[in-house]
């Protein structure tokens, strides 16, 4: 049983912020905003997201991207937050499981996950 006060005030949180429609498998861009001293810069991070767990303002999603010399690295990311400028989804997977998490035992193109085609 939660608290009416705190279901309340998420509601406002919910409200304010709008979330595009993504799932596991789909490879998004997050716009970070990041604070170095007293300037402020937006950082795009982009991979696929490989899971999304959580509910209402409690909600993150993991994003897996390759990097440097193939190293994988994932962040986590609170999907409420207020550092977290824009999201854009790039491309749908088609995949057939709600956490991706055995992508991370795969390397080169054993790793891509197919594109789901719209009719």
């Amino acid at each position: 049983m939660r608290n009416k006060y705190i279901e309340s005030f998420e509601k406002a949180q919910l409200a304010e912020k709008t979330i595009p429609d993504f799932r596991a498998g789909d490879t998004v861009r997050v716009a970070v905003r990041i604070k170095e001293g007293n300037k402020e810069r937006i950082q795009n991070y982009e991979g696929v997201c490989i899971a999304i767990r959580g509910e209402g303002t409690g909600r993150t999603f993991n994003v897996r991207k390759i990097g440097a010399n193939s190293v994988g690295v994932e962040r986590v990311f609170p999907l409420y937050s207020d550092s977290i400028e824009s999201i854009t989804v790039v491309r749908r997977g088609r995949v057939r499981r709600a956490k991706l998490f055995y992508l991370r035992d795969r390397k080169g193109k054993a790793a891509r996950i197919k594109e789901l085609r719209r009719k």
